[in-house]
């Protein structure tokens, strides 16, 4: 058995890293592909294109009044990935605080739209 394969029949949290062009999200999506959650969502998030004020409620959802303009609640990436894969890509181009939020979600298993 391979390592890949070792990863693929786990549930353990991956972390790949490269420089941009490296091949990551194919390498993700390979092992999405091979792993016992394949028919599960499989959701990449480039976090270099959310909007800070707005990353929170796009990762985890909200709900009615949250905030000025949360008309109705929203379901978040996070709860859409659920027993799939979230890919988190250019992770670390994100604000310290913010990666601290998703190191707790991923560490808890648990967040709060």
């Amino acid at each position: 058995m391979t390592r890949l394969q070792r990863l693929t029949d786990s549930d353990v949290r991956i972390l790949i890293e490269g420089e941009s062009g490296t091949g990551k999200t194919f390498l993700a999506r390979q092992l999405h592909a091979d792993a016992r959650r394949k028919d599960a969502p499989f959701i990449v998030v480039d976090c270099t294109n959310l909007e800070e004020n707005l990353f929170e409620s796009k990762l985890f959802g909200h709900v009615r009044g949250a905030f000025t303009g949360a008309v109705g609640d929203a379901v978040g990436l996070v709860e859409q990935a659920n027993g799939g894969t979230l890919f988190l890509d250019e992770i670390g181009e994100l604000p310290v605080e913010i990666q601290a939020k998703l190191l707790y979600t991923i560490e808890e298993q648990r967040y709060r739209p």
